[in-house]
């Protein structure tokens, strides 16, 4: 697992500068737009609740683009680079990867276009309009991609049980903090529903509906030297917790 899958609750880290902008440079916003319409062109959509009508749109972009997928591309970047590099730079970074790994572009062609910005930073931009793609996206940002579904059991888990938290493998991305990983709390509440995620995230378990616990633990037996005063919450997945006392 790298470091930067689960930097939470770690401990002797330097002190984080926010960054208070949304943007700090003009073409984050670009950025942030074309991963919008990549999510509001996701082909998944057509088995979404609400279901799009993904068939009849005349996108040329045939894949699978969620939050997660960013994500996933993030996280995938060598270390040193992750922390080096800014925000919207690591979005860049895991968009562009994407187009080439699924054949939309090739490493060539984005050095070519890059270059031809490089040198003149205000060469016009491809002019495409199509007014049923941005219908989509627009109608996309409105009703959303609602995750929760119903399914045919019982949560395995129930309010009061004490849980252990798993040491899942992480290869591609993970949605459980890292120093909660081998701790032991118990079940605040369990949210009506489940959850599908995003996308799969392989040897990690997430993907299809599951419930979801809000569960509490003590702070002192996370950090041995914790003055809190308080409880520790967090909202995890069925598939990161076992009952307590199973090794």
């Amino acid at each position: 697992m790298k470091l930067q899958h689960y930097l939470g609750g770690l401990e002797g880290l330097d002190a984080i500068e926010f960054e208070k902008r949304v943007f700090v440079e003009p073409w984050e916003t670009r950025i942030f737009g074309i991963h919008v319409a990549m999510m509001g062109l996701s082909q998944h959509l057509s088995e979404a609740l609400p279901q799009y009508p993904m068939a009849q749109v005349p996108t040329q972009f045939k894949s699978i683009w969620t939050w997660a997928d960013l994500r996933k591309g993030a996280e995938a970047m060598n270390p040193f680079d992750y922390f080096r590099f800014r925000y919207y730079e690591k979005w860049l970074g895991g968009i562009c990867g994407f187009f080439i790994q699924q054949g939309y572009v090739s490493q060539e062609e984005l050095d070519k276009r890059t270059a031809i910005y490089l040198e003149k930073a205000d060469a016009p931009m491809p002019a495409v309009q199509e007014p049923t793609i941005d219908d989509q996206v627009i109608e996309y940002l409105r009703s959303g991609d609602p995750a929760i579904r119903d399914v045919d059991y019982a949560p395995q888990f129930s309010v009061g049980q004490t849980v252990k938290v798993k040491d899942v493998p992480t290869t591609d991305h993970t949605r459980l903090p890292g120093y909660l990983r081998h701790q032991v709390g118990v079940v605040d509440k369990v949210y009506p529903g489940a959850y599908a995620y995003l996308c799969s995230t392989g040897a990690d378990g997430l993907g299809a509906p599951m419930y979801v616990y809000r569960v509490r633990f003590n702070p002192q037996e996370i950090w041995a030297e914790s003055e809190a005063n308080s409880w520790v919450y967090a909202d995890l997945f069925e598939v990161y917790v076992e009952a307590a006392g199973n090794d």
